[in-house]
């Protein structure tokens, strides 16, 4: 059990800091050629803070531990929409604008509606994984259209390391989160049969790993003044990961559910706190050190409804 436990602490180590770095870099390279703050935020680093939960939903997949991939979203939904916007509040308060929060809110809870539904006879298909992916891109590309190319952030700045290095350094990173998460998968299940402990509860405290890229990436960003880049992170993670983190893992395995009901309680807390951090949003237009208060005690309660 040493060695398993070992090999995953390096594994979640891997993919965590390898992600960090390409999504550092990409972010680097997108504001270059001068892409809105926010929009980059919802999609391209949002996507790539999402690279963990995508490669351990292909990877649990793969060796047929769907709890462990449905426990990973669940487990890293709740932290961030709780947990990670409070740790990033309390660096630098949020401030978005309420139609912000209207639209991507409102994708973000149909995300999570998608896949509870895709849930329910405990079998998610290619088919369906095709979709929840396809709707992904139809969701980007309509954002893209509306917004994406209209606006032009005013926080353009000039790359520390020329654009063909960034390249580099995202595919070094990406390398690194794949072999990471390999190790992650593999050794989490291996602990969970060992010591009697349900793989999706295993998934659930991988979720909370997996989230430290969107923590730091947020939290960064917010520390250097861009708000569009730290709101638009964490919002767009939280679309990415219900529908196209898992519907990735289900485009090349078919995601099998041991126990539906079981999942249920957990599902529901997820999308309760989720309906009522957007609220909050919504009313204060952001998120202050006083309401971020509130989102930490939110999260602490998804260990006990399993």
């Amino acid at each position: 059990m040493l060695v398993e436990s070992a090999l995953f602490v390096v594994g979640l180590a891997a993919l965590v800091a390898g992600a960090d770095r390409a999504v550092t870099a990409a972010a680097d390279l997108a504001l270059y050629y001068g892409v809105s703050a926010f929009f980059i935020g919802v999609t391209l680093i949002s996507v790539g803070t999402s690279v963990p939960e995508m490669v351990t939903s292909v990877y649990a997949a793969y060796y047929g531990a769907g709890d462990l991939v449905v426990g990973n979203i669940v487990g890293s939904e709740t932290a961030q929409i709780t947990l990670a916007i409070a740790l990033v509040a309390f660096i630098a308060p949020f401030v978005t604008e309420r139609r912000n929060v209207l639209v991507y809110g409102s994708a973000m809870i149909l995300a999570m509606i998608i896949m509870i539904l895709t849930l329910d006879d405990g079998v998610i298909g290619r088919a369906e994984g095709f979709l929840m992916m396809l709707a992904y891109l139809q969701f980007i590309y309509t954002l893209y259209t509306n917004e994406g190319g209209e606006e032009i952030t005013e926080e353009v700045v000039e790359p520390t390391e020329p654009p063909a290095r960034s390249v580099a350094v995202i595919v070094v990173g990406l390398v690194f989160v794949v072999g990471g998460g390999q190790l992650m998968v593999t050794n989490g299940v291996a602990l969970a049969r060992l010591a009697g402990i349900p793989e999706y509860v295993v998934g659930l405290l991988t979720g909370l790993g997996t989230t430290l890229p969107e923590i730091v990436v947020a939290g960064i960003a917010a520390h250097e003044g861009r708000g569009g880049i730290s709101v638009g992170s964490i919002l767009g993670s939280n679309i990415t990961d219900p529908v196209f983190s898992l519907g990735v893992g289900a485009l090349f395995f078919d995601v099998v559910v041991e126990d539906t009901a079981t999942l249920l309680p957990s599902l529901t807390y997820m999308l309760a706190v989720s309906i009522a951090v957007l609220a909050l949003f919504y009313w204060r237009e952001g998120i202050d050190r006083r309401a971020a208060v509130l989102c930490l005690l939110l999260y602490f309660p998804s260990f006990f409804v399993l």
